[in-house]
């Protein structure tokens, strides 16, 4: 099996997620999939914050803008949960400059809003 980033840590995430799909299905809000995964994750112990405040910077100045994300994970894995019909581009290029906020290397879009759960792997 090939090795890819964060991987142990990646694989209890996922293995989270699934185990919400397979209690909720597909057809929820994205609130109540992010709320299950909160429950799921304490009871997996992976370390999560939830809806994380990112700042920005310009030339080392905050800037007022900043952005959330629906979670970090082990303090260096970005989480974005959807409740769409797919995961689009627009999704991809938010978690991109999440990851630029942060400089992390690796974020996940968990969509619930199909009747497989996706995942989408997005490094910078």
């Amino acid at each position: 099996m090939e090795n890819y980033l964060y991987q142990e840590e990646c694989s209890k995430i996922i293995k989270a997620c699934f185990e919400v799909q397979n209690n909720l299905g597909h057809g929820f809000l994205e609130a109540v999939y992010q709320e299950a995964l909160m429950h799921e994750f304490n009871l997996s112990e992976i370390p999560f914050e939830k809806e994380k405040r990112l700042d920005v910077y310009y030339k080392q100045i905050k800037l007022n803008k900043y952005y959330i994300a629906d979670f970090i994970c082990n303090d260096k894995i970005i989480l974005e949960i959807k409740a769409l019909d797919a995961i689009h581009d627009d999704h991809i290029s938010q978690v991109l400059n999440y990851l630029k906020a942060t400089n992390f290397k690796l974020g996940l879009i968990i969509n619930f809003g199909t009747p497989k759960v996706q995942i989408k792997r997005v490094i910078r």
